[in-house]
């Protein structure tokens, strides 16, 4: 049986559209929002390019107003929330100074005698990290799939999908942009980079699952029970 909504946790169906009335389960996703449009004003305040930033951003605003949209009927975990606004200040740093030229990356560039700077990793090993939470989140709430390996399978495969359709974006901005789409892609003379950024992508989603999975778990059934509701 399939149920839109539905936690399946040994065996056990729990609503999803379960949501707490007061205190602070209700109030932390607006105060993570609050903290992301500040961030977002303070990340396009003396930008590099504003239409880089833009680039950069896009994904995290277009998050946003899907979370917005889907508060009420399909409320994520504490957990989900509080890294996607993690992921979206990620984005926000790489678009105000581009990911090349992020100072924190190129400080550890030169204490690591790296060849480039780093910072494009990490927000591709988030681009893997993140999603992964939220993938596994909608397949164990509205499949019938349960926490094992089929799903943790299905939760890379979505990553990856995601990943590449990134990448994808990336080339259409290049063609578009030509020249001028150096900063957005910030391949730093890497013939590899789109290969490397699905790399990363691919082993934040098995870092996220390995360390996350429990505590993801223990949320689904906490928060999203009848009892949760205070």
């Amino acid at each position: 049986m399939r149920g839109a909504g539905l936690v399946r946790e040994t065996g056990a169906m729990i609503a999803s559209s379960t949501l707490p009335t007061a205190g602070p389960r209700r109030r932390e996703p607006v105060i993570l929002l609050a903290v992301g449009l500040v961030a977002l004003v303070v990340s396009a305040i003396g930008a590099k390019s504003i239409g880089t930033w833009f680039l950069e951003v896009l994904a995290a605003l277009i998050g946003a107003v899907v979370l917005v949209a889907t508060y009420r009927r399909f409320p994520l975990t504490p957990l989900a929330y509080r890294l996607i606004l993690a992921h979206a200040v990620i984005l926000m740093i790489g678009g105000h100074w581009t990911y090349a030229e992020v100072p924190a990356g190129d400080w550890l560039r030169d204490a690591l005698g790296l060849a480039r700077n780093p910072y494009d990793r990490l927000g591709h090993f988030a681009q893997g990290f993140v999603p992964a939470v939220v993938a596994r989140e909608i397949l164990l709430r509205c499949t019938p799939l349960r926490p094992g390996r089929w799903l943790a399978a299905l939760v890379l495969c979505v990553v990856m999908a995601v990943s590449a359709t990134w990448e994808l974006f990336e080339w259409l901005s290049a063609v578009v942009g030509g020249s001028s789409a150096e900063d957005f892609l910030g391949t730093q003379g890497d013939v590899w980079d789109t290969q490397w950024d699905m790399f990363m992508a691919g082993v934040g989603a098995i870092t996220s699952l390995v360390l996350l999975s429990r505590l993801h778990d223990k949320q689904l059934r906490e928060w999203l029970t009848p009892t949760a509701r205070r």
